[in-house]
């Protein structure tokens, strides 16, 4: 299957389309001399936007009900967006491009979003305001260096579970480009905790009034606490910026003018249906996003982030996850089958192994299917997901090591090693059947490039060991820009350039047809003559 590429610059939105309509050289051409863009151009400026609160109730209900934004279908594959002409998410409001791109050390995966901004548990702790309802309620406070900070606990079931996965979900996400605030474990005793002269505490009702010491024993009172008194909890440093609201996984935001694309079409959003898969984040939904409307250099934009990640790895914040994690809440077809053979199937989820490690909750990676996995409703980005959607994501997930792997784990400072140990092996055993799973979809080629007279690139299946090294094809043509149209190159085969292409003057395009034993998988790299050398100037794949 090919489908069609939409144009970078229409998904882009108005600006770069009034700068083509202006130019007295625009015509159609599948390359521009700037391509492949590794950065979005400059937002426009957002002088005001207005918060909203989207209702999570009605987002359930739609989910399950209902079909949201421009769904695919079997006859109609719908083509990512926002991507550049290689098929990758140029640096942009919602994503930056980081591990795979730039491989980061074990030292910056662990700092993750950030380490300069740890509370300071060493003084008093001012109590802002607060939510007692729940069984985790939490609360905002301000440390000693009116730094402020979201703070939530664990169940008391199952002490660091939440706070652990919070800490480090959001150090993958960051890693895997998305923006993420800085969560950090603290650790203090009540008796720091002062009340603000204007706290405040929300209500059953959705009502606030004055905060009183009573309120703050009774949130006590429901979270775990260790030997001395001292409390476990996670921080989260309060985002820079406005906030307004949550987004969506479909359709736009009518009061951001940079917000062109619909969200179902985003290569990130879709792409981050298999990070959620593999880290467990079921709970992918709009309650766990934030918009924030923020200035740098003058220019005020909204920035995109996920947020509120502590139920994932086997935790569902309040408790264990749900044995049936990575199914919907509901299906017709499987209450079906249900129905019809009167609770005699068995699910794959419910032959699932847990071990008793409180810490852990119920994360595994055995019955684990990342073709299948789903979170607890239908995200209409995950749904559009393709096959070059789920490859994009399979690398990256596959860029971390073992040992990188381990690293990130160890920062969510579990007590307990049979947790560490669970944690990291089912992270990496999860890492390996993603790549194996999505490899196999598309010809898993990546990393090309032009050295010595000859096109490279890498086998990222033989690279991670899910496959033998194997042979491939390559068929040369030259490629004409403007009119979309090759002509073979007679007499040319394998990776080495022909004499055609060393001999050609500068902004001269070519094309190589990449294909294995499976004809049905291609990858056309397209170069572009520079006074330099051959660049690599985009990437079409096809399955």
């Amino acid at each position: 299957m090919t489908p069609r590429r939409p144009s970078k610059r229409k998904a882009w939105g108005a600006t770069l389309l009034v700068t083509a309509l202006l130019s007295p050289a625009s015509h159609a051409r599948k390359f521009y001399v700037d391509d492949p863009l590794e950065n979005e151009p400059e937002p426009i400026h957002v002088e005001k936007v207005a918060r909203r609160r989207l209702s999570d109730v009605y987002d359930l209900f739609a989910g399950v009900l209902t079909r949201r934004g421009e769904q695919k279908t079997k006859a109609r594959p719908i083509p990512a967006q926002a991507v550049n002409t290689l098929g990758e998410v140029p640096d942009n409001a919602w994503y930056t491009n980081r591990h795979y791109r730039h491989p980061m050390s074990i030292e910056e995966l662990v700092r993750g979003p950030g380490d300069q901004n740890p509370p300071d548990a060493a003084g008093p702790l001012i109590v802002v305001s607060a939510k007692t309802e729940g069984i985790t309620p939490g609360f905002v406070m301000e440390d000693s260096r009116g730094r402020r900070y979201n703070v939530k606990f664990d169940p008391s079931s199952n002490p660091e579970m939440a706070t652990a996965a919070d800490v480090i979900v959001s150090k993958f996400f960051y890693a895997l480009g998305y923006n993420v605030p800085e969560n950090y474990i603290v650790h203090f005793n009540r008796h720091q905790l002062r009340l603000g002269a204007t706290a405040t505490v929300k209500t059953l009702e959705g009502k606030r009034r004055r905060m009183t010491e009573r309120d703050l024993t009774e949130l006590f009172l429901k979270v775990p606490n260790k030997q001395g008194g001292r409390y476990r909890a996670v921080a989260s440093f309060y985002l820079k910026g406005e906030n307004v609201g949550e987004f969506r996984y479909h359709g736009t935001r009518a009061d951001d003018p940079n917000d062109t694309v619909p969200h179902e079409h985003r290569r990130d959003l879709r792409g981050l249906g298999v990070f959620c898969a593999w880290l467990g984040h079921d709970d992918s939904r709009p309650i766990n996003t934030l918009d924030m409307l923020v200035e740098e250099d003058g220019r005020r934009f909204i920035r995109h982030y996920l947020i509120d990640f502590g139920s994932t790895l086997g935790s569902a914040s309040t408790g264990p996850n749900s044995p049936r994690s990575g199914n919907y809440l509901f299906s017709w077809k499987e209450s079906s089958v249900e129905f019809m053979s009167l609770g005699l199937y068995v699910p794959r989820w419910a032959r699932a192994h847990y071990p008793k490690i409180p810490a852990v909750g119920r994360f595994e990676a055995e019955v684990f299917d990342p073709e299948t996995w789903v979170p607890e409703y239908r995200n209409p980005a995950f749904k559009n997901r393709l096959p070059d959607d789920a490859f994009w994501a399979a690398k990256q997930v596959m860029a971390f090591t073992d040992e990188q792997i381990r690293a990130l784990v160890k920062t969510g400072q579990y007590s307990d090693a049979r947790a560490e140990q669970w944690i990291n092996e089912c992270l990496i055993k999860r890492r390996d059947k993603i790549g194996k799973a999505f490899f196999s979809k598309v010809l898993p080629l990546d990393q090309f490039g032009v050295r010595d007279g000859r096109l490279v690139y890498e086998d990222l299946a033989v690279t991670h060991k899910l496959a033998t090294p194997r042979e491939y094809s390559v068929e040369w043509s030259q490629f004409n820009n403007a009119a979309e149209t090759r002509t073979p190159i007679s007499g040319t085969a394998g990776a080495a350039l022909a004499a055609q292409l060393l001999s050609s003057p500068a902004g001269d395009y070519f094309v190589a047809n990449i294909s294995g034993n499976d004809k049905g998988k291609m990858v056309a790299v397209y170069l572009r003559h520079e006074s330099s050398g051959f660049k690599v100037a985009g990437i079409d794949r096809t399955w």
